[in-house]
C-alpha cells in the first residue's frame, strides 16, 4: 500500500509547479493597462505600508511620487519573486525524484528559463505587451537563486531531519 501511495503521489508534487505556471500566463494575458494597474495597485501598497512602518506623513503628490518612482522596481521584482517560486516548484519534485548537483540546475533551469522564454514570447500577442529579453535575464536570476534555496533546503534536510531515518533503516536492513 506505502509502494502504491508513494507510485500514485510523487508524480503529483509537480502540480505546485503546473498552477505557477497558469498564474505566470493568466498574469501575462493581461493587456498593458491591466498589468500596470496591478503593478501601480501594489506600489501604492508598498508606499502606504512604508508609511505606516515608519511614520512617515506623505502628501498626495508626494505619494504619488514615491508610487511612480518604484513602480518599475515593483514590476521586475514581481518577475524575479515568481521565477523564484516556479523554481522552488519544478526543482523540489526533481529534488524528491534524485536529480542533484548540477543536473538539478540545469533541468530546472532549462525548464523554468524555457517557459520565461515562452511566457515573454506569448505576450507578443497581448495587447500592450511585448517581448523582452531583458525580463528573461530578470526571470533567471530569480531561477537561479530559487534553484539555490532549493538544494539549501534539500541538503540541510539530508544532513539533520532525515539523516536519523537514513541511519535507522540501514541498521534494520
Amino acid at each position: 500500500m506505502k509502494t502504491f501511495l508513494r507510485i500514485l503521489l510523487k508524480p503529483m508534487s509537480f502540480l505546485p509547479a503546473v498552477l505557477v505556471m497558469v498564474l505566470i500566463f493568466r498574469f501575462s494575458a493581461q493587456t498593458g493597462t491591466e498589468s500596470a494597474k496591478l503593478s501601480l495597485k501594489v506600489s501604492r501598497y508598498v508606499v502606504s505600508g512604508t508609511e505606516h512602518w515608519f511614520g512617515i506623513r506623505f502628501t498626495e503628490e508626494q505619494l504619488e511620487q514615491a508610487v511612480d518612482q518604484i513602480h518599475y522596481y515593483v514590476r521586475k521584482c514581481a518577475h524575479m519573486g515568481i521565477y523564484f517560486i516556479l523554481a522552488v516548484s519544478v526543482a523540489f519534485p526533481l529534488y524528491v525524484y534524485g536529480v542533484r548537483g548540477i543536473w538539478l540546475m540545469f533541468a530546472a533551469g532549462l525548464i523554468c528559463i524555457g517557459y520565461a522564454g515562452f511566457d515573454e514570447y506569448h505576450q507578443s500577442f497581448v495587447a500592450g505587451r511585448g517581448p523582452s529579453v531583458k525580463d528573461v535575464a530578470i526571470d533567471s536570476v530569480g531561477v537561479f537563486l530559487g534553484i539555490i534555496f532549493t538544494r539549501i533546503i534539500g541538503w540541510t534536510g539530508r544532513m539533520t531531519l532525515f539523516k536519523p531515518l537514513s541511519k535507522k533503516s540501514r541498521t534494520e536492513d
